[in-house]
């Protein structure tokens, strides 16, 4: 199991004592941190509104931690709709639905590759943004989900309400279009 996809070993018995001490949040926030913020940045193209939904994100989860009820979802899928709702809201008000800027990706790119690497990943990522621009609103939720947010095709079903065998399908099909579009752009991997 890798780390993206492993549940805290104790989360049914931190989430029960977050109820009652914010402090014990802390923990769970450590441990999904990473997967909701990348998440949001699948989504949002701004590095700052990323940062201020994941922050609206942990802040309703803490507000909210007493509604929730560990027999219906599990925890990381219940942050996960809390995260979802934030950044539709996010988007209805904004009146827009952009989803990818090629400015964005550069802030993923980080110092420690020679700087020809950093320029053929550029490019890749640019290539990418590309043709994840060409999917539908529905796939790329669905790609982030699955990708940036590491769930399962059965908690995305639980989320979006779709049944699990149909976010196969549309994740298939829309990988399927990414690498055929890819290959269209000359990137073979």
């Amino acid at each position: 199991m890798t780390e993206m996809t492993a549940a805290l070993s104790n989360e049914l018995a931190l989430v029960a004592q977050a109820k009652v001490d914010a402090a014990a949040f802390a923990t769970l926030y450590d441990h999904y941190f990473s997967r909701i913020y990348n998440y949001i940045r699948y989504r949002i193209q701004e590095a700052d509104t990323t940062d201020d939904l994941t922050a609206q994100v942990f802040e309703r989860a803490l507000a909210n931690i007493g509604r929730y009820r560990p027999d219906k979802a599990p925890f990381s899928a219940w942050l996960f709709a809390i995260a979802r709702n934030a950044i539709n809201d996010h988007l209805r008000a904004q009146q827009r639905r952009q989803w990818w800027s090629l400015e964005a990706v550069s802030d993923w790119l980080s110092g420690g590759p020679q700087p020809d690497e950093t320029v053929a990943d550029a490019e890749l990522h640019d290539q990418l943004l590309t043709a994840v621009a060409q999917l539908s609103s529905r796939e790329r939720d669905l790609i982030g989900l699955k990708f940036a947010g590491g769930l399962t095709n059965r908690r995305i079903a639980e989320l979006t309400g779709l049944t699990e065998n149909n976010v196969g399908i549309i994740l298939y099909r829309a990988v399927r279009r990414l690498r055929a579009e890819l290959k269209v752009q000359g990137v073979e991997r």
